[in-house]
Order: structure tokens, then sequence, then C-alpha cells
């Protein structure tokens, strides 16, 4: 398996589903002051809805997850450079780019990084982050 590059190290990646990018912004606004302690990846359209509500966010936006931006983000997690992945995921429509997102999934398992699929996730994984930031 490959090495966990520790609690330290990484940035944190964020992707929404079309119908769910409504619900990243949202929780991304509530917990911006715990964000911003931390650099961001995010695909395109969700980053930039991301950056518009939140502009003070260290945040890079990639290329759409169905243009690319899914696999940019899964080479990151397979060089070790993210530590936790948000993905709000929509479980009741087809992607029509379901394969990557099956393929994101399946490296941040086998790079053993957190991921959050739904708000509840994502509340558990960005408590333990606020405790880190101190």
């Amino acid at each position: 398996m490959p090495p966990n590059p520790g609690p330290a190290a990484g940035l944190l990646g964020l992707v929404a589903h079309d119908s769910k990018k409504h619900d990243m912004v949202a929780w991304a606004t509530e917990h911006r002051r715990v964000l911003a302690h931390f650099d961001i990846v995010a695909t395109g359209t969700t980053g930039g809805r991301i950056l518009e509500a939140c502009p003070e966010l260290r945040l890079t936006r990639l290329k759409s997850g169905p243009l690319g931006g899914d696999q940019q983000i899964g080479a990151l997690i397979a060089e070790g450079r993210v530590r936790a992945l948000v993905f709000l995921v929509d479980p009741l429509s087809a992607q029509p780019h379901d394969v990557d997102v099956k393929a994101l999934m399946r490296v941040a398992l086998v790079y053993d990084i957190p991921l959050a699929l739904n708000i509840s996730t994502a509340e558990m994984l960005i408590a333990a982050l606020e405790s880190e930031a101190g």
C-alpha cells in the first residue's frame, strides 16, 4: 500500500457534482475560517463558486471534472500531495464522467486519505481539521 503523507502534509481537495455545488459553497462559507488555514485544490466550476463566496481562501482551480479535473486531483493524491478530499456526490443522478468519479474515489481509498462524500462526513472532517489548525 502507498504511504500516507501524514496529518501535517498536503492540500485539501474539494469537488461537488452539479446538484451539490450549492451545498459545497454553503459548507465552505460556514467553515471559511478553518479552510483559510489550508491550501485547497478544487475542480473548475466548484472552485469558482467557492472563490466567489470566499475570495480569501488559498484555492487553486483545476479543470472541470468532466474535462479532467477529477483526474488532476487523483494525480495529486497519487503524488502524496492531497491529505483529505471532500467530494459531495449526487447518488441519484447519472454522471456522464462516472468512470472518472469512480477512479477518483478509488485512488483516495488506495492512498488512505480521509474522504467525505456527504455533508455529515464533511462536518466530521472539518472538526478534525479545526482541532489541528488551532
